[in-house]
């Protein structure tokens, strides 16, 4: 029989570097008083049925800064290898122990902690699904990106999956849902033309834009996407900016 699914432990795995190439150092931009990853160790934090924090750094002296900052916020720190993201995913869940991983980047600092915690809800209710995610089928706008992986199968990703799909994490398991259990998050109406995630400095502006209208709190995809569809002018800034597509 199944144990009681609130006996299961989920922990928020935050990915974190200081070596952007887009935008060097930016999750330890300030911002509005705290920093960028002290917004997203916050927003985990706040999301309900969240068991730990951890911050997925790597072992590269120049991200010390970023696991010193991870710790003042209270989030646990994991370190791994730089350009292999799944393997620190391995070592946060090899010192962190979990049932499941909800896997979060560090750029996004208005994440909805009621979006992953719809997340865990529905991966506690039904155990057996392999992913879930706000992006399977994208309706929100980018920056709220939060994805739950069974640790079984992060564990299978650990020992199998090459190339690309050791730097985006999830990517060798959403792309097989002939093998995989995906389900997801959608909302209405779609606001997936708009985007709060931070690459460049165009990102920069709409970020602190939106934050400067709503103050330091976090993140409500519902009122972020009403600034946004009240100030146009905002909006536009980023609308040109490309996300890295997956190489595969």
């Amino acid at each position: 029989m199944d144990p009681d699914p609130g006996a299961h432990v989920v922990n928020a795995v935050i990915q974190a570097r200081a070596s952007s190439t887009r935008l060097p150092g930016k999750v330890l931009r300030p911002l509005a008083g705290r920093s960028v990853l002290g917004w997203v160790v916050r927003a985990a934090a706040s999301s309900p049925g969240i068991d730990n924090v951890v911050v997925a750094t790597s072992t590269e002296a120049d991200d010390d800064a970023v696991a010193e900052e991870a710790a003042r916020h209270g989030a646990l720190v994991a370190r791994g290898p730089l350009d292999d993201v799944l393997a620190r995913f391995a070592v946060a869940v090899e010192s962190y122990p979990a049932d499941a991983v909800v896997r979060l980047t560090a750029d996004c600092p208005l994440l909805d902690p009621e979006l992953i915690g719809q997340l865990v809800t529905l991966w506690r209710a039904t155990p057996s699904l392999d992913y879930l995610s706000t992006t399977l089928v994208r309706t929100l706008p980018r920056g709220f990106d939060a994805e739950l992986v069974r640790a079984e199968v992060l564990a299978e990703q650990v020992e199998t999956a090459r190339g690309a799909d050791r730097e985006h994490v999830t990517s060798g398991i959403y792309s097989r849902p002939e093998t995989y259990s995906c389900s997801g998050v959608v909302v209405s109406p779609p606001a997936d033309d708009l985007r709060v995630t931070l690459d460049t400095v165009e990102d920069w502006s709409v970020i602190e834009g939106v934050v400067a209208e709503l103050g330091d709190r976090v993140g409500d995809w519902r009122e972020v996407a009403a600034v946004l569809r009240s100030r146009p002018e905002l909006a536009t800034l980023n609308r040109h900016v490309e996300q890295k597509k997956v190489a595969r």
